[in-house]
């Protein structure tokens, strides 16, 4: 039975991406923090756990020696930190640490799970693909988005460097088992407890966590080395986004849009309050920033490369809705 080394295994999407490796019928090694919350593996079979966090290159070799494929889906997700450093080393360092470790122990093939975050967003409605380039980093908006654009161009500089790397770019995953929420949860978390009065003019593409967890196997079983695939779903608004899940949910959807200037300044205030009173800002300001372009992504060549597929963007609303609702998310 092939084995498969997983970072992050114990998140969101690496939890999905587990129980599709099992479905597949290969054990997987999980590699989990100290104190990591783990009910996302609760009750699997054939998921070995192993302690430790990307830094720790005893923990990587012991998790991807014996393995045919590594998955590389831990990361620092967060779009507000007062300190970006401890992001830099996970989503940056990190990367190279999992590659290297992968690579030294003969695993065939290596998935990076980038984001999107590190493909320039569309300057205008039309879904932008893997070749659609960052001048640089400090075109980049947020301190999230430039370590996922580095820890990409680091995945992809190793792959030229001759380590079996194939670099998967997930849109805004939706579903169950999001147990922090992630921010992109937090949307359908914040509608369900009534935290959404209104919405801004801005776009995003929605993926069902289970059809991304697919792609990344789609990515090792097929995927050409040093390539990138975007792994996405639908193209919607957010206001269309907050229509779905009234639907789903029967709550009322916001019928008010703020203004990009008032949005831009409640995010300046939010954000230089929460520095200053160390708390975690409502509305992080490089979020704002980052609403002003439309996130829209085409999937076309991993469905072409790879046979990816997902289900409409309905499905994964309706999905989270019901999973933060009957685990206690909502008031």
């Amino acid at each position: 039975m092939d084995s498969a080394f997983v970072t992050g295994g114990t998140g969101f999407l690496g939890a999905a991406l587990v129980r599709v490796l099992l479905a597949k019928g290969l054990k997987v090694k999980a590699l989990a923090r100290k104190g990591s919350d783990r009910r996302n593996l609760e009750g699997l079979k054939n998921v070995e756990l192993v302690a430790g966090d990307l830094h720790d290159k005893t923990a990587l070799r012991d998790g991807t020696t014996g393995c045919r494929y590594a998955f590389h889906c831990a990361a620092d997700y967060r779009l507000w930190v007062a300190d970006a450093d401890p992001m830099y080393r996970a989503n940056v360092d990190g990367t190279e640490n999992v590659i290297k470790a992968a690579a030294r122990s003969g695993v065939e093939r290596i998935v990076h799970c980038s984001s999107v975050a590190a493909i320039e967003p569309p300057h205008d409605k039309t879904p932008a693909g893997e070749t659609h380039e960052y001048a640089g980093v400090d075109d980049v908006v947020s301190d999230y988005k430039k370590s996922k654009y580095l820890g990409d161009l680091l995945a992809r500089k190793l792959a030229k460097e001759g380590l079996p790397v194939v670099i998967v770019n997930p849109a805004a995953p939706i579903g169950p088992r999001d147990v922090k929420p992630t921010p992109t949860g937090r949307i359908v978390t914040d509608f369900m407890n009534g935290r959404m009065p209104s919405y801004i003019d801005t776009g995003m593409n929605v993926v069902h966590v289970d059809d991304c967890a697919e792609g990344h196997w789609l990515a090792a079983a097929k995927g050409r080395v040093g390539e990138r695939y975007i792994l996405g779903g639908d193209n919607v608004t957010l206001k269309q986004v907050l229509d779905m899940l009234a639907e789903a949910t029967g709550l009322p959807a916001p019928r008010f849009k703020t203004p990009f200037a008032v949005a831009y300044a409640y995010g300046a205030v939010d954000t230089a309050v929460a520095y200053l009173r160390g708390t975690e800002p409502r509305a992080p300001l490089d979020a704002i920033r980052m609403a002003r372009h439309y996130m829209w992504f085409s999937s076309a060549k991993a469905e072409k490369e790879l046979g990816y597929t997902h289900r409409p963007a309905s499905a994964a609303l309706k999905d989270a809705a019901d999973w933060f609702k009957a685990n206690g998310y909502t008031s």
